[in-house]
């Protein structure tokens, strides 16, 4: 089988292990995504399986069409799944329409909230997006009630630049320059 010419770099942070997703990795995945709890402020109903297998092909497919993307997130030590963390490029149709940048965005497995994970992988990946993508800002989008996220978003520099409303739901739109 023919192997795509791109190659998702690695990260590691002191606690954790980021790389490119693998057809393996579809069953921590979609479980977390079907998870009532990871969604509740990401999007109305959980993920089928179907739609996870589409979610984890459009994060192969930012690496090689923008040469960033999204990461698969393990704990160094055990191993096991945390969740997802990259860039996008999502073309969201937020009212008003105010994102006009890559976005960031993190997802992670309940089994490890409030331990700090966010936000070190969230650090961690910027670290490497200030060095490796030309734009002058990243963005993100969270709902108005996810207090954590925020929190998250906050300590990583990103700072409201405005509100919008995505599929019915308000939202907090938040933008961080890029260093330097």
């Amino acid at each position: 089988m023919a192997m795509p010419d791109f190659a998702v770099p690695s990260l590691e942070s002191e606690r954790l292990v980021m790389r490119g997703h693998r057809r393996s990795d579809l069953e921590d995945s979609a479980a977390m995504w079907a998870d009532p709890m990871v969604i509740r402020h990401i999007k109305p109903q959980p993920s089928t399986a179907e739609e996870s297998w589409s979610r984890l092909l459009g994060f192969v497919g930012h690496w090689a069409l923008f040469g960033y993307g999204f990461w698969v997130v393990r704990d160094k030590a055990s191993g096991r799944f945390v969740g997802e963390v990259g860039f996008g490029e999502f073309k969201r149709e937020v009212e008003p329409a105010a994102l006009d940048g890559t976005e960031v965005g993190w997802v992670l497995a309940p089994w490890c909230y409030g331990a700090g994970f966010a936000t070190e992988a969230v650090r961690a990946i910027l670290g490497w997006g200030d060095r490796h993508i030309d734009a002058p800002k990243t963005q993100c989008m969270i709902a108005v009630e996810n207090l954590a996220s925020l929190r998250v978003a906050e300590k990583c520099g990103f700072r409201q630049i405005g509100s919008a409303t995505y599929h019915g739901r308000p939202q907090i739109l938040l933008e961080r320059p890029r260093p330097g």
